[in-house]
């Protein structure tokens, strides 16, 4: 059979490869996509979980924050994220008595009266808005940087132009700054979490101050928002542009091999078909890539997070007496003062399953209830989303099955602690008798998304520049002249972004 000649190959059809593929084909390139799975969009998927509700989930990636206004404008994306009311809602209980700290989104009188209740809550608050008043005015001045080529470290803190906030969250551990600016255990863990989402690590190891700064600085405030209609509204709307433009998708296509020269690069597929391009775009984990050219995988940490989704029939009520409808409308943090995280992150280190175990939930359809059906809306059904932090795969390697089960239950009994409607009793269940929860290990989310140890960021995440004896770059280049990075494991990779699609696309444009 002849080989295929296009322009450019890319290797995955998740979001930042259907982006990349968009803006070289509106320059005028011929583009092929290939996905090995019978879907597009990775992680970025929608999917009806619960096959006998009609309520389509968000399975893996929930949440968008850094996805520039600049890539929705420039490719004519219809897509819409919504803003949260709540920032944050964070139960804790002393004495037997519940309460909770409630962050609204904008400051307001109710988080200005939650902060009171604590003890020493008031310098608490002062120190809040002071801290993020100076990470909102530095997230301002680095994300116009991420559309660009990568600036070196002592150019950006010029650009940047605030050196005692670059100090905090560049040179010294997040951890650290944390405990200088927060005396409460619960703020302080608050704060921290940022830090540790996919990521493990101690809050005194600077690669948390990697991740903090990611979960921060998206489109200049760092605001999470949920994508209207769910993730897979942005694939849909990706590849309708995308193919609009005329870029080939080929589903059911797994490259076996990757070999190039300086003429043109060869792609392999598992079923003989044959592919060569003048550049090939990675939108896959690097460690994936080096096995496909045959050579030795990126050392890298291994993914840290349970995913656990759920559909219920009403939203349970709080021991604190608090609203659900306010409590799940934000995240929603169990068991993560900052002394349980580091204690969380030391038992999975020794290779226990963290007890009380570290979470966070959202309830997406309390912003969008678009997801569901009407007939579900009507009858007052959500979705929870919740993420375990502290859950490397390693836990998991051995009797993965029964290990699931148990943290499973471990998240369970977390999320109880708090409730006073057991999570049990509101889930909604199937003729079968079957409750509709769904969990999933860092080794599942590899098998069915191949993000290698299930690392969310494919590889450790790197600071937004590069260092100042290292040549320029985009951030997405790899020792093969043709060969390029577009997902997540670029510079400036990680989340739902599109930003190494944009970069990687960039790039190669600039070769000619």
């Amino acid at each position: 059979m002849a080989t295929q000649k296009y322009d450019i190959v890319i290797i995955g059809a998740g979001h930042n490869g259907l982006v990349a593929a968009t803006y070289l084909a509106m320059a005028g390139k011929k583009v092929l996509v290939l996905e090995a799975n019978a879907e597009i969009g990775g992680a970025t998927a929608s999917v009806r979980v619960f096959p006998d509700f009609d309520a389509h989930l968000s399975r893996y990636a929930y949440l968008v924050s850094l996805l520039p206004h600049k890539i929705i404008q420039d490719l004519n994306l219809n897509f819409k994220c919504l803003s949260r009311r709540v920032a944050s809602y964070t139960p804790h209980a002393a004495q037997g008595q519940h309460s909770g700290l409630h962050i609204s989104r904008i400051w307001d009188e109710q988080t200005a009266a939650s902060f009171a209740a604590l003890a020493g809550g008031e310098a608490e608050q002062k120190a809040w808005r002071k801290f993020y008043a100076e990470i909102e005015q530095f997230a301002g001045r680095i994300a116009p940087t991420m559309l660009k080529p990568l600036l070196s470290r002592s150019q950006l803190k010029k650009e940047i132009g605030l050196d005692r906030v670059w100090d905090y969250l560049i040179e010294e551990p997040i951890g650290q700054a944390i405990v200088n600016n927060f005396k409460h255990d619960t703020v302080r863990g608050v704060v921290l979490t940022d830090a540790l989402i996919g990521t493990f690590t101690s809050a005194y190891d600077l690669q948390a101050n990697k991740c903090f700064l990611y979960h921060l600085i998206g489109n200049g405030t760092g605001e999470w928002k949920v994508p209207q209609g769910g993730m897979g509204a942005l694939v849909r709307e990706l590849e309708r542009v995308a193919l609009a433009s005329g870029v080939a998708i080929s589903t059911n296509s797994r490259v076996t091999a990757v070999q190039s020269d300086e003429k043109e690069v060869l792609i392999s597929l598992e079923n003989g078909d044959q592919f060569s391009a003048n550049y090939l775009l990675a939108n896959t984990a690097p460690q994936v890539l080096a096995k496909l050219r045959g050579k030795n995988p990126p050392a890298s940490l291994e993914g840290s997070q349970m995913k656990i989704n759920m559909l219920v029939k009403q939203l349970p009520r709080l021991k604190s007496g608090a609203d659900p409808r306010d409590a799940f409308a934000g995240t929603f943090h169990i068991n993560e003062n900052f002394s349980q995280l580091e204690s969380a992150y030391q038992q999975a280190k020794a290779g226990s399953i963290p007890a009380p175990m570290p979470l966070e939930i959202y309830c997406h359809t309390l912003t969008d209830s678009s997801i569901l059906s009407a007939e579900l809306q009507q009858k007052g059904f959500h979705t929870l989303t919740l993420f375990g932090l502290h859950t490397p795969a390693a836990l998991f390697d051995d009797k993965h099955d029964a290990q699931r089960k148990l943290a499973l239950q471990s998240a369970i009994d977390s999320l109880n602690e708090y409730l006073a409607d057991p999570i049990e009793s509101v889930l909604a269940q199937s003729p079968n008798g079957e409750l509709a929860i769904e969990a999933k290990t860092p080794l599942d989310i590899e098998a069915e998304v191949g993000l290698p140890r299930g690392n969310i960021f494919h590889r450790d995440l790197a600071f937004p520049f590069h260092e100042d004896d290292e040549a320029p770059s985009w951030g997405v280049e790899t020792d093969d002249a043709r060969i390029f990075i577009c997902g997540a494991g670029a510079i400036r990779g990680g989340g739902v972004s599109g930003i190494p699609g944009h970069n990687a696309a960039m790039a190669v444009l600039e070769r000619g």
